[in-house]
């Protein structure tokens, strides 16, 4: 595996917005997946990052589609492909947490349940950054945004999207975050070896629906791991799981959403409401992992 990203494959030029996370995971998953991948975007951000016809940030062919057909569309490459005999290309799929969690989930679950030979990656921002910010279901217990103003923040927890894929018991799914660069192409790699549908649920900060500065992408992120907010995990087959990082002293949930100014209308009373629901989160994902040997 090249990890000295000299061999990058997203061209500087792009517009995404100053400390974008997405960035970040696009070019480490590219530097593993390498030149012969197909990339198939829905509506997101990253549809607008690659920059507009005839220009494009990317060295690798691109295929836009309509937002909840990111999944099927990535199949049906994948098709096209066998029936050109062609086999040493990967076909990635690469949604935001509203393509993924949201509208594209019906046509993820059928490529999850077909078992379709594809990878795809959840680049997860936590709302529908592209189009203003708004909630989605991937966005956490108290957040604001813009459909959630701070009188009526978000009150569901962030949906469990891993506990979906598990459920259709597909050969590999992960998570992962832009702050641990040696598990994410790990995680890549391992995914690239793998036939099947293969899922990447990587955490990318977003500076401007997080409101916070564009120097604290990294540090959010890890932040995230070592608060148990966004665990490192790996499940094989739908049932084995496999924590890849655990925090040594754990980071309170107030210091992790300190410097983001979404959570800035919280009291005291409703920062300990997601302490708990991290922790108990925590403790259900631990017993899992232990049921299974090392």
């Amino acid at each position: 595996m090249d990890r000295s990203l000299e061999h990058e494959l997203v061209n500087r030029g792009h517009v995404a917005c100053p400390g974008c996370g997405a960035v970040l995971a696009m070019r480490y998953v590219l530097n593993v997946l390498g030149p012969k991948t197909i990339l198939v975007l829905p509506a997101c951000c990253w549809s607008v990052i690659t920059n507009r016809h005839p220009n494009s940030a990317m060295k690798i062919p691109v295929f836009h589609t309509a937002f909840e057909t990111a999944a099927c569309t990535a199949a049906g490459v994948r098709a096209a492909l066998e029936i050109k005999g062609v086999q040493d290309v990967n076909v990635l799929a690469w949604a935001g947490d509203g393509g993924t969690f949201d509208i594209g989930l019906q046509a993820l679950s059928g490529a999850a349940e077909r078992n379709d030979d594809i990878i795809y990656v959840c680049y997860d921002n936590e709302a529908y950054m592209n189009t203003g910010i708004q909630r989605s279901s991937a966005t956490p217990f108290g957040a604001w945004t813009t459909t959630t103003p701070e009188a009526s923040y978000k009150e569901r927890p962030k949906k469990d999207i891993m506990a979906i894929m598990a459920a259709h018991n597909i050969p590999y799914a992960a998570t992962a975050s832009v702050a641990f660069p040696e598990d994410l192409m790990e995680k890549t790699a391992r995914a690239k070896q793998l036939r099947g549908m293969r899922f990447l649920h990587i955490l990318c900060p977003c500076p401007t629906g997080w409101k916070c500065a564009s120097d604290l992408t990294v540090k959010l992120a890890r932040d995230a791991v070592n608060s148990k907010s966004f665990p490192l995990y790996e499940i094989f087959d739908g049932v084995r799981y496999k924590l890849s990082y655990k925090p040594g002293e754990q980071l309170s949930i107030a210091e992790y959403i300190k410097p983001q100014r979404r959570f800035a209308h919280l009291k005291p009373v409703e920062v300990e409401a997601i302490q708990q629901q991290t922790d108990e989160r925590w403790k259900r994902l631990m017993h899992t992992v232990s049921s299974w040997p090392a």
